[in-house]
């Protein structure tokens, strides 16, 4: 086998927009097959993008002995039973992110997967950015010396709508900090080889006041070097004003990138070191989405660890967790 023949499962919002293109551009991976319960719009994906196979089930698709993988990007209330249909299958699993409602469930997935024998990868896609590959290099290479500190903002804007899943916590586990701040907290994690040991937090609903999750999050993360990092997302600011960033500090520099969080390959990355060193990084503009479903092909191919595990996804919404913990008792969370 030299290509992984894939199943998407759910073809709106992250799949039709970043998912499928990237796919379609892999070199170890083909998109064999589509579904969605909207048939209209699944037809329409599949007219935009040239896909034939289309099922309005998926119990259909998974019923296809060619299809090797699925991808899954509905909603995160439907990932866990999703997941065990595929698992049942026998197909290896990419699933959007957050894994499941809660941390317990990604943990059931993760051994559901382990006893079918299947593999199981989370689409953290922003480790495959160009940029933070070159950020991974800099910093594994001694180039910021021990690390201090850092910050990561992730927002978007969020309008209140009873139609938007997102924003009912039994469908979505949780608002801003659950969508969009997991990305920091798994992005700067892997950035710095970092854990987190203890959370802090306050989550709020200044603007859109959404029926049970949040529209603000501020956490701050104390690291396993004693490190502490902060991390807010927000869903309740204009898009037009950008301001998706993150910065690392460390005993010998710093690392700032603007507007490389996001589901593009661009912003821009500066290094400044204590000698008085400041310089843009260049980094690779491949497109992230390719080199994220390449990686998971080649884990399938090799039969290695998924680049994204089921472990490091339950630990990333574990953090996520704790910052609502922390919101509701008033107390430092220890993980």
């Amino acid at each position: 086998m030299s290509n992984i023949r894939f199943g998407v499962i759910g073809c709106g919002g992250i799949a039709q927009k970043r998912t499928i293109p990237g796919l379609l551009l892999a070199e170890t991976a083909v998109c064999e097959a589509i579904m969605d319960l909207n048939e209209d719009f699944l037809n329409q994906v599949g007219d935009k993008f040239g896909i034939a196979r289309r099922y309005t089930s998926i119990e259909e698709l998974l019923a296809q002995p060619d299809i090797d993988a699925v991808y899954i990007a509905t909603p995160v209330f439907c990932h866990k039973e999703q997941v065990c249909q595929a698992a049942d299958a026998g197909k290896h699993i990419l699933l959007e992110k957050p894994m499941g409602l809660t941390a317990a469930d990604g943990e059931d997935m993760k051994a559901y997967c382990a006893a079918k024998g299947v593999k199981l990868g989370v689409g953290f896609m922003m480790r495959f950015h160009g940029a933070h590959e070159a950020i991974k290099a800099l910093i594994c290479d001694g180039e910021l010396g021990e690390i201090v500190s850092a910050f990561a903002k992730f927002n978007c804007d969020y309008p209140l709508s009873n139609t938007l899943w997102r924003q009912t916590k039994a469908r979505s586990g949780g608002g801003a900090m659950m969508d969009m701040g997991i990305h920091c907290v798994d992005l700067l994690q892997h950035l710095t080889a970092l854990k987190a040991v203890a959370v802090t937090a306050f989550t709020g609903n200044q603007i859109y006041r959404y029926p049970d999750t949040e529209d603000a999050a501020t956490a701050v993360l104390r690291m396993s070097n004693g490190a502490l990092f902060t991390v807010e997302a927000n869903f309740n600011l204009a898009d037009a004003m950008g301001g998706c960033r993150f910065e690392i500090y460390g005993t010998k520099g710093r690392i700032t990138a603007e507007q490389t969080l996001g589901q593009t390959e661009t912003g821009t990355v500066t290094c400044v070191t204590v000698d008085g060193d400041c310089r843009t990084v260049a980094y690779d503009t491949k497109n992230m989405y390719t080199k994220e479903i390449e990686g998971f092909a080649a884990a399938i191919l090799n039969d290695t660890d998924a680049p994204v595990t089921a472990a490091e996804g339950i630990f990333n919404q574990k953090i996520v967790e704790a910052v609502y913990e922390s919101q509701e008792t008033g107390k430092h969370i220890t993980l």
